[in-house]
């Protein structure tokens, strides 16, 4: 399947581009847009790419407040409504925190998660539209923001391939990004299934990224080794604020090393071709063996096995050529050890 071109801004987004990450501020500025300020300055200072928010109306997106997941029960979360009713930034409130982002040289992200917001956020200079994992199956809000034309990052935590494969079919010609993603929070490292990353990509033809909310700073690296190109992580102003989030996130310090642990780990990749680098060189040289003479040889001598050795260093013709070599009629004279080379030989 032919890659479909993907970019934020004028960000190319590939395996040839540096990993693009994105600083997951979600709903960790605890309702407080100056927290969301000091939030993005951070982000910047970790050296990201972008920064995501989180778009909601509590009274839109749930329907029964008692439904709260094991993860949000542990934060004292016992009603899902209040909980996010205390966490909602306003148009206003996201306008002043795009213009911040863009203020620090950053992407603006945002996942939105009702369709009747969809109209409003276009509005704003979004660069990109993030859906959270459980979205994955909105097609109704999924197709809203595809008719923008701005990049989609499309998270499939708790989805089978089938269903991803489903929702790429959905909009074949929107620019989409899928990012694998464990919904557990956190999620213990033996469950990270980084190798879904390339069974992603491949199913897909899409770029892959890894929305990781393990609370480890290293797994971006190992995702970024195994073939994601965007990664997304949280990031709070203190792991021990009463929320949601936090406990699952990183604080600015923590990012600063996931971010330089994963952009390490994308120069140690390469450009994926398997060629011998210039720092080889010497060695490759001095280590590799090569044809040399076993014993003093006269000009006019034919050569048999006998009179042929394989030793270091590489200056002469490579032992794979060796049964070519016997039988041939040597031109000029060698010493014991010298190198035999294609001019040597008759």
């Amino acid at each position: 399947m032919t890659p479909i071109e993907f970019k934020i801004s004028n960000r190319s987004i590939g395996p040839a581009s540096p990993t693009y990450i994105i600083a997951e501020i979600g709903v960790n500025h605890d309702g407080r847009v100056e927290r969301g300020l000091e939030l993005i300055a951070a982000a910047a200072e970790a050296g990201v790419d972008a920064v995501k928010f989180q778009w909601f109306e509590a009274d839109r997106l749930v329907g029964d407040p008692t439904a709260v997941a094991a993860y949000q029960r542990r934060a004292q979360v016992k009603d899902q409504r209040a909980m996010l009713r205390s966490l909602e930034i306003d148009a206003q409130g996201m306008e002043r925190l795009i213009g911040a982002t863009h203020g620090v040289g950053l992407d603006a992200v945002v996942t939105v998660f009702s369709v009747e917001l969809v109209s409003l956020a276009k509005s704003l200079p979004w660069d990109a539209w993030k859906t959270a994992s459980p979205d994955l199956v909105h097609r109704p809000l999924l197709a809203a923001l595809a008719e923008d034309g701005r990049p989609m990052l499309v998270s499939t935590g708790a989805a089978d391939l089938d269903e991803v494969q489903r929702t790429n079919r959905w909009f074949p010609e929107a620019p989409i990004a899928f990012l694998h993603c464990v919904s557990a929070y956190p999620t213990p490292e033996a469950e990270a299934s980084l190798g879904a990353i390339r069974c992603l990509a491949e199913a897909t033809g899409r770029p892959v990224g890894y929305s990781d909310h393990t609370t480890l700073e290293t797994t971006g690296g190992l995702a970024v080794a195994a073939g994601a190109q965007i990664l997304e992580k949280h990031l709070t102003w203190n792991r021990d604020a009463e929320g949601p989030d936090h406990a699952v996130s990183l604080d600015p310090s923590g990012l600063a090393r996931f971010v330089d642990f994963a952009k390490r780990s994308h120069t140690a990749l390469g450009n994926g071709d398997k060629t011998v680098s210039g720092i080889e060189l010497d060695v490759r040289s001095v280590a590799r063996q090569s044809v040399r003479a076993a014993r003093e040889l006269q000009p006019g001598d034919i050569l048999a096995a006998s009179d042929l050795a394989v030793k270091r260093p590489a200056d002469g013709l490579e032992p794979w050529r060796i049964e070519e070599i016997v039988g041939r009629t040597l031109r000029t004279g060698l010493a014991t050890d010298a190198p035999i080379r294609e001019e040597d030989l008759a």
